[in-house]
C-alpha cells in the first residue's frame, strides 16, 4: 500500500515489518489530512530480523568496549533507540492533531534525522562483520512515551527529558569509543549527539509554547508518573551541548542534585 498523505505515510512506517521500510522509507506524500480524532497507536511493527526483549542487558561502558563484540551490540543498542525515536515522532504527529502545523513538520525533520541516523549505525556495524538483528532489541522507549497525555508532556517526556539525557551519555560514549581505540565509532556518535541538541532545542521551544516557561518544576510536573528525572540524566551532564539547548543553568543544578529518592 502506498500512502497518499503524511499521516498515512507515518502509519505505514511505523507499522512496517520490513527493515527496509525502517531504514528507507518511500517518499513522503506532501497531502495532509484534516484529522479531529487523536489516534494513539499502541505498538510498532517490527522486522523479523529484531528480537524483542522484556529486559536489556546490563550498560556497557569502560574496559568493555575494548572487545569488538561489545562494541557492536553497544552501536545496535543505538541503532534501536533511533528507531524508536523516530516511530515516536510520527506517534505524535497522529496523537496530537489539534496541534500546530510547525509543530508535526518539526515532528518529520526529526523523524528524517532518527532515519539517517539508524543508517550510521548500520554502516558501522557491517564494518564489523555484524548485521542489524544480530543482537536483542528493547522497545523502552514504546513503552513509556505513549503513556504521554498532552503535546507538552510528549516534549517534556521525549525531547526535553530522554534526548537531553542522550546528550549527556553520548558526549561520554565517545570518550569511551576513543580510549578503546575505535575513531569510527566515536565519530558517529558526535554527529548523533550534535545533531540532537536542536531536537532538544525543538522540544523546549515547544514546551514553552504549549506549558509556558520550561523551568525544572514545571518540566517535571509535565513527567508521566512514573517517570523520574534520574532516568533522563546522564553522569556527568553535557553541560555545554544543554546549554546550547536551551537550558538554564538553575535547571542543570536542579537536574544534576535530582536522585532516586526525588531530591
Amino acid at each position: 500500500m502506498t500512502a497518499t498523505t503524511v499521516e498515512g505515510w507515518v502509519r505505514e512506517y511505523i507499522a512496517s515489518t520490513e527493515l527496509s521500510h525502517k531504514l528507507t522509507p518511500p517518499p513522503r506524500p506532501g497531502a495532509w489530512e484534516d484529522p479531529t480524532v487523536p489516534e494513539r497507536i499502541a505498538a510498532p511493527g517490527r522486522p523479523k530480523e529484531l528480537t524483542p526483549v522484556a529486559r536489556a542487558k546490563k550498560a556497557i561502558t569502560g574496559n568493555a568496549l575494548g572487545h569488538v563484540r561489545r562494541r557492536a551490540e553497544l552501536m545496535h543498542r543505538f541503532f534501536g533507540h533511533e528507531l524508536q525515536a523516530a516511530e515516536l515522532m510520527g506517534w505524535a504527529l497522529l496523537a496530537f492533531p489539534d496541534t500546530p502545523r510547525a509543530f508535526r513538520v518539526g515532528l518529520l525533520g526529526i523523524l528524517d534525522d532518527e532515519i539517517r541516523h539508524m543508517r550510521l549505525y548500520r554502516d558501522y556495524l557491517a564494518t564489523l562483520g555484524y548485521e542489524i538483528g544480530a543482537f536483542p532489541l528493547r522497545d523502552w522507549f514504546w513503552e513509556r512515551i505513549p503513556t504521554s497525555a498532552t503535546p507538552a508532556a510528549y516534549c517534556a517526556t521525549m525531547g526535553m527529558g530522554f534526548e537531553g539525557g542522550n546528550l549527556d551519555h553520548a558526549a561520554r560514549f565517545a570518550l569511551q569509543f576513543e580510549r578503546a581505540g575505535d575513531a569510527e565509532a566515536a565519530r558517529i556518535t558526535r554527529v548523533v549527539h550534535d545533531e540532537e541538541i536542536p531536537h532538544v532545542r525543538f522540544a523546549m521551544h515547544w514546551f514553552r509554547r504549549f506549558a509556558g516557561e520550561p523551568d525544572f518544576e514545571t518540566w517535571r510536573a509535565h513527567l508521566p508518573p512514573p517517570l523520574s528525572p534520574v532516568l533522563m540524566k546522564g553522569s556527568p551532564l553535557d553541560t555545554a551541548a544543554r546549554d546550547s539547548a536551551g537550558f538554564s543553568s538553575d535547571f542543570l543544578s536542579r537536574l544534576s542534585a535530582w536522585s532516586m529518592s526525588g531530591s
